[in-house]
């Protein structure tokens, strides 16, 4: 670490803490100095992430707060201090003000430059109204390379992965944008083209987490830190979007309140630019929130658990009941996809949250009832696609709803021996993470035959 008024306030930081430590333990024991090896190792790899020194101290006392509880309570008594140091440069040294202000800007930029790329087809005469089909095949081509890009910027990446990172963008951009796609009378997009357009995102997310790992996506660590990213990217975009829509709202309010009918500033501009800018920013705030405090997708994983534990099994109790088996239209299929892939970010989001070395608990144990309940629900949908295709035939929208049932069988299958064998004290639960973070490319992989193989196997229609 360099020398400067940073780092001499660094160590200063780290004097407090040692002396908290001391004084608390009343003793000056070889775990205290252990435990500064350990600090200053977190410290210095969160400088290398691109944080300042002093908000590295403070992330890292957070951090060591689940491997001591003095180093925790030292970071709940200086908890103001840890939130000022989010959102307020520190006095008299300008270079991580400076960086800060620069990466705002860089922020910005990306989010503006996303969501004028949204209005971009407008110069060419494409209307979101008139062109659904188009706009639907490339919404995430309108987001995830600023995204891609931010991140690129933000571990300072060499610029000649950057031309890796671009050319599946530009491989999809080409292929939703050539496939002569049939549609039906009526019809606003064929069944390939819309299997397309919503697999596209979950391929090119496989893009971004290489981005945001910097070349650490074969680790295991990687990979999780990628997945509790999105676990709160997702969440602030949601609290973005509420905000979102109360601007909305009031901006129409007020341009009526003079006699004028806003609908198209609502539809045109702040809708559609404002749902692409949003994840820039919002992955700018995660960036600048997590490992500070505490994440929310394990707080709401916690209260969801029992939740959706309690309606599978109300649900497969009413089937036992009446007799009734599941309806598989096309809705339906999206819905129990939905719902399934719900149950696995439960456990991939306890997962990260969780201390390996803890012993199994009561919530372990719901959470294996939890991954059987999905297994049997998996399972009875997987018959039903099976009986209508064996009755009608494949159609692409039953072929893609049975590979991703069966990944899904496959990785809740495994997820619940795992979690039985950690339950009995036969495997760590390490186990369990590792086979979850491995399982990870398959989504991707199968989203991108599904874009690239489905619309030529079934005729573009």
């Amino acid at each position: 670490m360099s020398a400067g008024p940073g780092h001499a306030l660094l160590e200063e930081q780290i004097g407090q803490w040692r002396a908290y430590l001391r004084q608390r333990r009343a003793f000056n024991g070889p775990d205290v100095e252990e435990l500064e090896t350990h600090l200053r190792d977190q410290v210095g790899v969160l400088t290398q992430a691109g944080l300042a020194e002093d908000e590295a101290f403070l992330v890292a006392v957070k951090r060591m707060g689940s491997l001591d509880a003095l180093s925790r309570e030292f970071a709940r008594e200086h908890s103001e201090r840890l939130w000022k140091q989010l959102v307020i440069a520190p006095e008299g040294d300008a270079a991580p003000g400076t960086a800060t202000r620069t990466e705002t800007l860089v922020v910005f930029a990306l989010a503006a430059a996303a969501a004028l790329a949204i209005k971009i087809p407008v110069l060419f005469g494409l209307k979101p109204d008139g062109d659904a089909a188009f706009y639907a095949r490339n919404a995430s081509l309108f987001v995830l390379p600023f995204l891609t890009g931010y991140f690129v910027w933000k571990r300072r990446m060499d610029p000649r992965h950057c031309v890796w990172l671009a050319v599946p963008f530009i491989a999809a951009a080409a292929v939703v944008n050539t496939f002569p796609f049939t549609r039906r009378p009526q019809q606003v997009v064929s069944d390939t083209e819309a299997l397309s357009a919503m697999h596209l995102p979950i391929a090119l997310s496989l893009v971004v987490g290489i981005a945001y790992v910097r070349g650490r996506w074969f680790e295991g660590a990687g990979r999780m830190d990628f997945v509790r990213f999105s676990g709160e990217l997702f969440i602030y975009y949601v609290l973005i979007a509420l905000g979102g829509g109360v601007l909305t709202a009031f901006t129409m309010m007020m341009f009526q309140a003079i006699g004028l009918k806003p609908d198209w500033i609502a539809q045109d501009w702040l809708i559609p630019c404002g749902a692409t800018g949003a994840v820039i920013v919002g992955s700018w705030l995660v960036e600048a929130k997590q490992s500070v405090i505490e994440n929310m997708a394990p707080v709401l994983t916690r209260l969801f658990t029992p939740l959706f534990t309690t309606v599978l099994l109300v649900f497969l109790a009413t089937m036992a009941w009446t007799g009734r088996p599941i309806d598989i239209q096309r809705n339906v299929l999206i819905a129990f996809d939905l719902l399934l892939a719900l149950v696995v970010g439960l456990v991939l989001y306890s997962a990260s949250a969780r201390d390996p070395e803890a012993p199994p608990n009561l919530f372990d144990g719901l959470q294996l009832l939890l991954i059987l309940s999905a297994l049997v629900v998996d399972a009875l949908a997987l018959a039903a696609i099976a009986s209508r295709i064996s009755e009608f035939g494949f159609t692409p929208n039953r072929v893609a709803a049975l590979g991703e049932n069966l990944i899904l069988l496959v990785n809740l299958a495994w997820s619940a021996w795992l979690f039985a064998a950690f339950l009995r004290g036969r495997t760590p639960f390490r186990a369990l993470e590792a086979w979850q973070t491995a399982y990870l490319p398959v989504y991707s992989i199968w989203a991108a035959l599904v874009v690239l193989l489905f619309p030529p196997l079934f005729g573009y229609a």
